[in-house]
């Protein structure tokens, strides 16, 4: 009998990178946005959402309008920073020639065991979450002074940052464990190719270099994807 295939993985490219690496089946269907919405929110977080929604666009004293331009010359400038980052780091460099480390230094930099990686994609984690957070709080700042209906949207995105900030991090955290299953499976295939012989690491690390790589692209993409809302917005409120 022909065994049944895998439903195919969509969505954006993070969820298909790490169900690839997971060798995970997925749900043919997914609940719908709403439901998961009013799981993930907290009441408190609702009523502030609320009063958000219900209260009238504030009106600030509204400055010379900035240049679409610059807003998306800066989100430019950022992702290119942050990738440039997750490229730049250590976790990516060819392995150094042959010195005698200390203990400390080799327990914790010992690039052939996965807590090492684990603990450079977490660190690349926290930078990406900062850059992302300061560009958006940046691009709030100019919807604030744009006009009274994109001040509210800048009061509703800065509480949505909030109410979904805790399953954010939740969802993102697994991505290290997912890779840890695959740098275990490419490993071990490894070492069954090789038979008695022990196989050189880097050739089953750097196509898990490269998986790291794109998980952490991915997941910038994910993690820039508000503020590109909110440029989305002041740029169609530079065109009206």
């Amino acid at each position: 009998m022909e065994s049944p295939r895998r439903a195919a993985v969509r969505g954006p490219t993070l969820i298909r990178l790490l169900a690839r690496f997971a060798d995970a089946d997925v749900a043919p269907s997914a609940p719908p946005l709403s439901d998961r919405l009013s799981q993930w929110i907290e009441w408190t977080q609702s009523l502030a959402l609320s009063s958000v929604l219900d209260g009238a666009a504030p009106v600030p004293g509204f400055g010379a309008p900035t240049p679409v331009d610059a807003e998306e010359r800066e989100c430019a400038r950022v992702r290119q920073a942050l990738a440039a980052a997750i490229a730049g780091d250590r976790a990516f460099a060819a392995a150094a020639p042959s010195r005698a480390p200390t203990r400390s230094a080799a327990a914790s930099e010992d690039a052939s065991d996965f807590p090492f990686f684990r603990q450079r994609y977490l660190v690349l984690q926290q930078t990406l979450d900062a850059g992302a957070a300061r560009l958006r709080e940046r691009l709030r700042d100019r919807l604030t002074s744009a006009s009274p209906e994109l001040s509210k949207l800048a009061a509703i995105d800065a509480v949505m940052e909030r109410a979904l900030a805790r399953r954010e991090r939740s969802l993102l955290a697994a991505a290290p464990a997912l890779l840890g299953r695959r740098f275990e499976r490419l490993r071990q295939d490894a070492h069954t190719a090789a038979g008695d012989d022990a196989p050189a690491p880097e050739a089953w690390l750097q196509p898990f270099r490269r998986d790291m790589h794109d998980a952490l692209l991915a997941e910038l993409d994910v993690r820039l994807q508000p503020a590109h809302g909110l440029l989305a917005a002041l740029r169609a409120h530079a065109h009206d």
